[in-house]
C-alpha cells in the first residue's frame, strides 16, 4: 500500500466528513459523519504505521475504543432527544434553554 494514495483518500473521507457536519441538520447524519472522520484519521494512523513503525496501528486501537464508546453514548442521547422531542432535526432541539 503507497503512502501517497492512502492519504489522499483519508484527506478525502476526512473532509466528506467535515462537510457532512457542518451541512446536514439531522443528528443521526452528523453522528455518522463524525465516525467518517474517526475512520478518516484510523486510515491515515495506518498508512503512517508503514511507514514509521508499529506506534500508529497502537493508536488506532485507543481511536476505535473512543469511536465505540462515541457510538454508545451518541445514541443513547439521540434516542432520549427523538423520544423527548419527536425529531431529530438540530433545529427544532433547544433541550437546554430555559
Amino acid at each position: 500500500m503507497l503512502l501517497g494514495p492512502s492519504l489522499a483518500v483519508s484527506a478525502i473521507l476526512f473532509s466528506l466528513g467535515v462537510a457532512g457536519v457542518l451541512l446536514r441538520r439531522n443528528a443521526i447524519v452528523i453522528f455518522m459523519c463524525v465516525e467518517l472522520m474517526l475512520n478518516a484519521v484510523n486510515l491515515s494512523f495506518i498508512a503512517l504505521a508503514q511507514q514509521l513503525g508499529p506506534q500508529g496501528q497502537v493508536i488506532v486501537f485507543f481511536v476505535m475504543a473512543v469511536a465505540a464508546a462515541e457510538a454508545a453514548v451518541g445514541l443513547a442521547i439521540i434516542l432520549a432527544i427523538y423520544r423527548h422531542k419527536q425529531t431529530v432535526d438540530i433545529q427544532n432541539i433547544n433541550l437546554l434553554r430555559g
